[in-house]
């Protein structure tokens, strides 16, 4: 079961720990170990994830913690593909974009 995902643009890094259910020093392990994770730094120099990052975690914790991949696999595996993104997810991404959009919007009007 997928875990429930707060509709927001971007995380902090303990909330990320807290939906993936990893600490957050796994977190920061891994960001060195999969070259896909780059988050993003707040003025603060606070990590800030978006979806896509959080997403990439929960496949990442799939791989290593359920189907037991080596980190090496892993990295293997999700560089040779392993669950694609699909239009779906694209679409998805962007109807939360639009929806930010107008949200936006009318607190500047």
């Amino acid at each position: 079961m997928a875990p429930e995902i707060p509709d927001k643009v971007y995380f902090k890094i303990g909330e990320v720990a807290d939906i993936v259910g990893v600490q957050p020093h796994v977190l920061r392990y891994w960001e060195t170990e999969f070259p896909a994770l780059k988050p993003g730094r707040a003025k603060s120099n606070q990590r800030l994830y978006r979806r896509k990052d959080l997403d990439h975690f929960l496949e990442i914790k799939r791989l290593l913690y359920e189907e037991k991949y080596t980190i090496e696999g892993a990295r293997q595996k999700l560089q040779a593909g392993g669950r694609k993104t699909g239009p779906s997810s694209e679409a998805e991404f962007l109807r939360r974009f639009k929806k930010d959009l107008i949200e936006i919007k009318k607190m500047l009007e």
